[in-house]
C-alpha cells in the first residue's frame, strides 16, 4: 500500500505463538511461559492496588522497579533501564542505534525479533547460520568478523537452548566496535550470567524480562542493564510512560521474593531433566537445553504433523514454519501435570 515505507511492505511480520481464547485443559507448551503462578506477594500487590493513584501518570523511570533490580541483582539502580517487557529495550536499542547504511548481527536460528526491528530500521541485516554438526554453537568468531554496529546474542538462546560461556562473550563485547547486546530472557534457568561484564565493557547492555523466570508475561515487564552514558543514548527514544504503575509495583515486590522465584526455578529445572530423558526414550534427538524449553528434533523427521497431533490433544507445542526446522519442535518445560499430559499426548500418536 501506498501509506508505508517499501521496507515495510517488503518485510514480514513477526508472528508470535499460539494464545488460546480458554485455555481449559490445554497443556500450554509452546510460548516458554512459566507453569507456576506469581509470588504470592507479587499478587498481594496487584490485589491491593486500587486507589485513586491510577488516575496519575506512573513515575516515569519506574524506580521502585529499578532500585529492586539493583538490590536483587547487584547493580547500581541508575544503570537499570525499565521497559514493557524486554522487547521495548530491543524497540529502543533499534531506534537508537540502527538506519539504512548501518549493520545489525545476529546468528540464527534465534529470536525473529531482532530481524523485525533492522527490517523496520532498513538496516543492513546480517545473519550467521549457527550448525547443528556443531551443537548449533555460536561461531563467535563470524559474528565478530561480521562488525555490526549492533550485534544482538541470546544467551541462552531460543530454540535453541545453547548458552554462550560468559568469557566468550567478554572476548567478543572487548573485539567489536558496534553495541553488543546479550539477551538474558532465559537467563534464570542457566549455569550463568553475563552480569560481570558490565564492570569492564563500556559497549554491553544485558537484557532481562520477568516473563520466564516471575510468571509475568502478562504484565509485561523487563528492563535493560549498562552503564549510564549508554543507556543515555537508548533513552532517547523511550516512550513516555512506557512502564505502568501496576506492572512496575508488582514486578517489584516479584524480585523481592527470590525464595518463591528460586524454587519454581529449581521446580523447572527438574522436570526439563525429566522431559529429556522421557523424550529420548520415545527415539527423539533431545537438545541440551539452559533455558526453560527443550528443542527437540522428531523421530519421524515431520514435526508438523507432531505438533498438529498433540494440538488436537490439547497440548500446545511450537513449530517454526521453515525449512531448517521442519524436524524440530520447541517444547516449553511444564508443571509436572503438563508434563504428564505432554507425554501421555505423544505415546498416543502413530509415529513410525
Amino acid at each position: 500500500m501506498k501509506f508505508f515505507r517499501d521496507n515495510i511492505n517488503e518485510m514480514q511480520a513477526y508472528i508470535p505463538g499460539e494464545q488460546p481464547a480458554n485455555l481449559g485443559q490445554i497443556a500450554k507448551l509452546n510460548t516458554n511461559e512459566n507453569p507456576y503462578p506469581p509470588s504470592p506477594r507479587a499478587l498481594e500487590v496487584l490485589r491491593g492496588y486500587t486507589d485513586g493513584n491510577l488516575r496519575l501518570y506512573p513515575d516515569a523511570m519506574a524506580r521502585d522497579l529499578q532500585l529492586a533490580v539493583g538490590d536483587v541483582l547487584g547493580v547500581p539502580s541508575d544503570w537499570v533501564l525499565p521497559g514493557d517487557g524486554s522487547d521495548d529495550l530491543i524497540i529502543m536499542i533499534a531506534r537508537s542505534c540502527l538506519a539504512p547504511g548501518r549493520r545489525v548481527v545476529f546468528p540464527t536460528p534465534t529470536f525473529p525479533y531482532y530481524k523485525t526491528q533492522g527490517q523496520i530500521a532498513a538496516a543492513e541485516i546480517v545473519e550467521i547460520p549457527t550448525s547443528e554438526a556443531e551443537d548449533f554453537r555460536i561461531p563467535i568468531d563470524a559474528v565478530i568478523a561480521a562488525a555490526g554496529d549492533v550485534t544482538f546474542l541470546s544467551s541462552p538462546n531460543s530454540p535453541t537452548g545453547v548458552a554462550i560461556d560468559p568469557d566468550r562473550l567478554d572476548y567478543a563485547a572487548e573485539k567489536l566496535d558496534g553495541l553488543l547486546v546479550i539477551d538474558e530472557a532465559y537467563a534464570d534457568f542457566a549455569d550463568a550470567n553475563a552480569l560481570k561484564l558490565l564492570e569492564k565493557r563500556n559497549n554491553v547492555i544485558i537484557l532481562r524480562t520477568l516473563s520466564k523466570g516471575y510468571s509475568l508475561a502478562g504484565l509485561r515487564v523487563g528492563f535493560g542493564i549498562a552503564n549510564p552514558q549508554l543507556l543515555e543514548g537508548v533513552l532517547k527514544t523511550k516512550s513516555i510512560y512506557n512502564v505502568g504503575a501496576i506492572p512496575a509495583a508488582v514486578g517489584a515486590a516479584a524480585l523481592r521474593d527470590q525464595t518463591y522465584h528460586d524454587e519454581c526455578v529449581r521446580k523447572i529445572i527438574e522436570q526439563r531433566g525429566r522431559m529429556s530423558q522421557e523424550l529420548s526414550a520415545r527415539s527423539c534427538k533431545v537438545w541440551a537445553s539452559q533455558g526453560n524449553f527443550l528443542m527437540v528434533t522428531v523421530p519421524d523427521g515431520n514435526a508438523k504433523s507432531i505438533c498438529d497431533g498433540l494440538k488436537d490433544r490439547d497440548v500446545l507445542v511450537r513449530y517454526f514454519n521453515n525449512p531448517a526446522m521442519a524436524d524440530k519442535l520447541r517444547i516449553s518445560v511444564g508443571s509436572k501435570c503438563e508434563v504428564d499430559k505432554l507425554l501421555a499426548g505423544w505415546d498416543s500418536l502413530e509415529l513410525k
